[in-house]
């Protein structure tokens, strides 16, 4: 029996709290989960998993082994990674879980730069809206945006995205240039909603103390940036979204940028790991390249507090 090894999957196990999350995160059969953890209790003599249909836990003695297994694995993981790091070795699959809207717009465009510095590396990416829990699906980093939901994960500011107003040269001439927010028609304005509801949500602008707010009332609302980008490349409307999503385009010339001196509402985005795990080598490089492709004059500061709500652990 290969001890070290056991004493992962025993590990993934309690992680996961299942034996086929376990296999799934592992990429490896339910049934060589179960005889791993089977062999591994027949070496010691002891129960470490109480389990039944339904649920499992730990026994006592399975409590101490737990976390001795993960005193033991983190040395052996720091001791690799500092003997990789010396050979300047970035290698292995990066598993990262992004906002659909953030990896199309930010990730997708540069990951062949950042693969392309590092040839032993294979990136798989998923696009979801809904955040997954990183230990269960084998995730090495993920984006967040505006708080965490696990006080397992460790968040790490990423970017600092503020509201921006734009539209398309060419509504601009139709409709004509507004200097100030309530300059706007509403009837030209297209808006975004959240999940579970159709109702569009408000732009705000303020300036010198001023407060102005305008609710889009346009003939289209989506419910997520990449339709609203889209409508208004087709010259349907003036859209406010992230800037993150839009940057690049107004840096060509697609999309124009309105009452650019008027603050707005902003939204942090931070990168995340698992708090229990070790951050390999590949993924301190993806956030060292995502921090060196965004802009940092908006990245929040280190010192800023990240909300953190209490999900499962």
């Amino acid at each position: 029996m290969d001890r070290l090894w056991a004493m992962q999957v025993f590990v993934r196990v309690v992680e996961c709290g299942s034996f086929s999350r376990a296999a799934e995160s592992l990429d490896i059969a339910n049934a060589t989960v179960t005889a791993s953890v089977r062999n591994l209790e027949n070496h010691l003599g002891v129960t470490l998993l109480s389990r039944n249909t339904r649920s499992l836990r730990l026994t006592d003695e399975g409590q101490g082994y737990f976390e001795h297994c993960n005193l033991v694995l983190q040395q052996i993981a720091d001791m690799e990674a500092q003997v990789r790091q010396k050979q300047g070795e970035i290698s292995g699959q990066l598993r990262i879980e992004s906002p659909a809207a953030f990896a199309r717009a930010l990730i997708c465009p540069v990951l062949p730069s950042f693969t392309a510095q590092y040839p032993g590396l294979s990136v798989a990416l998923r696009q979801t809206d809904h955040a997954e829990d990183l230990i269960a699906t084998g995730t090495d980093v993920a984006i967040r945006i505006d708080s965490v939901n696990d006080a397992d994960l460790v968040a790490r500011p990423l970017y600092q995205a503020h509201y921006v107003a734009c539209a398309t040269p060419a509504l601009l001439q139709r409709i004509g240039t507004p200097a100030l927010p309530h300059d706007l028609n509403p009837v030209h304005c297209l808006g975004i909603f959240g999940a579970g509801r159709y109702t569009v949500s408000d732009w705000t602008f303020e300036r010198d103390g001023e407060h102005q707010q305008l609710t889009p009332a346009g003939s289209l609302h989506f419910n997520n940036s990449d339709a609203l980008i889209q409508a208004a490349l087709a010259d349907q409307g003036v859209i406010y979204v992230l800037d993150v999503f839009v940057n690049s385009l107004i840096r060509s010339g697609q999309l124009v940028e309105l009452f650019g001196e008027w603050r707005t509402s902003t939204r942090n985005f931070y990168t995340v790991t698992p708090k229990a795990r070790y951050v390999a080598p590949r993924t301190r490089a993806f956030i060292a390249f995502m921090l060196d492709t965004l802009d940092a004059q908006r990245r929040p500061a280190h010192g800023q507090s990240i909300e953190v709500r209490q999900g499962r652990r």
